[in-house]
């Protein structure tokens, strides 16, 4: 299905957008569902509605690379600060501020993806992304504008959400280096991990428990707000980059803030109009990016899903497989011309 589009910025724009989609509509359904839960204790019930999810999105090894003892570390510290302090933060954060407010706070997310993207990987940040994400950030700081107007923000409940933008941020950026790993089994991982660490620390601060039915709605928007999300933002990561991924992620608040609405929260006015249009703007830059010049692989060895169509894997099966499979492979030094993200194969310096 995504193989079949023009460009891999259209393929990456577009999971990634189904991912926004999936998880913004999750803010204003916490802020419901998760009415007078604890915040660990709606993090446990959220994170293990995707671990649940995630147990039947596992791949066989033939299909998609495994995780490996030494991603450990690097899960623990994923599952640390976007299973724990992140749903965390934004469930405290939602009991003091309204659902669009919140929803649209989120958008500092992809600025600090896009920056530790930067940083950390030195993922090239050419003129059009720039612009697209700023054009994001003007469009949700409008948004948080408005709220602001017609007095829905109240600071401490939208400090509490910038922490988990914070968390967050710093989630994304790590999951880079698992994106070619199994999504299934990542978000898994994560998900389990993460519900360990919150239901203990539900029951050291003894939090309530919760009735049965705010319980299964929860877990019913952990499993697509945060389980298939995940998996979507892992596949979106894989094909166009952290940085442009959490860029075009951005546009969640605003889809956020349209279920708010949807579910009755009628607090917006022309503000949120102008704000949603500069970051449908942003997005669409994104999905128009044609990045394209003569550039240089290296020798390189390593394993993730392929196919053999892409230009990219030339070496021979003995019975050569149909479809997208995984296995250990070499890259022999090719320079070619093409357009291309910073994906697994495109780490190349400007």
């Amino acid at each position: 299905m995504w193989r079949g589009l023009a460009s891999p910025a259209q393929r990456g724009g577009l999971l990634a957008l189904l991912a926004a989609a999936l998880f913004g509509l999750s803010t204003p359904l916490v802020q419901g569902f998760g009415a007078g839960v604890g915040p660990f204790t709606t993090a446990a019930l959220l994170y293990g509605g995707a671990a649940l999810v995630a147990a039947v999105m596992r791949q066989p090894a033939t299909r998609e690379a495994q995780l490996r003892r030494g991603d450990l570390p690097r899960l623990v510290a994923m599952a640390s600060m976007g299973a724990a302090v992140g749903p965390v933060a934004l469930a405290w954060g939602l009991q003091r501020t309204s659902g669009s407010s919140a929803s649209l706070m989120l958008t500092l997310e992809a600025v600090f993806t896009a920056l530790l993207a930067w940083r950390w990987y030195g993922e090239t940040l050419d003129r059009r992304v720039i612009v697209a994400v700023a054009l994001l950030l003007v469009g949700g700081v409008v948004l948080v504008l408005e709220q602001g107007l017609v007095g829905q923000v109240q600071l401490l409940g939208l400090l509490a959400v910038t922490v988990a933008t914070v968390a967050w941020g710093v989630d994304n950026t790590l999951s880079k280096g698992v994106a070619d790993r199994d999504p299934g089994q990542v978000v898994l991982v994560k998900a389990v991990l993460g519900t360990l660490a919150t239901v203990l620390m539900g029951w050291l601060w003894n939090e309530p428990v919760p009735g049965l039915g705010p319980a299964l709605a929860l877990l019913a928007v952990g499993a697509t707000g945060y389980g298939l999300s995940l998996r979507f933002y892992l596949l979106a990561q894989r094909a166009f980059g952290a940085a442009r991924t959490g860029s075009v992620f951005a546009f969640a608040p605003f889809i956020g803030a349209l279920g708010a609405f949807a579910l009755g929260d009628r607090s917006g006015s022309w503000l949120m109009g102008v704000g949603g249009l500069l970051m449908v703007c942003g997005v669409v830059l994104h999905l128009a990016e044609r990045h394209e010049h003569a550039h240089v692989h290296e020798a390189l060895e390593h394993e993730h899903a392929h196919t053999h169509d892409d230009g990219h894997h030339t070496h021979t099966h003995d019975v050569m497989p149909s479809g997208s499979h995984s296995h250990w492979h070499h890259h022999a030094p090719v320079e070619h011309t093409h357009p291309h993200v910073p994906d697994a194969h495109h780490g190349h310096s400007h």
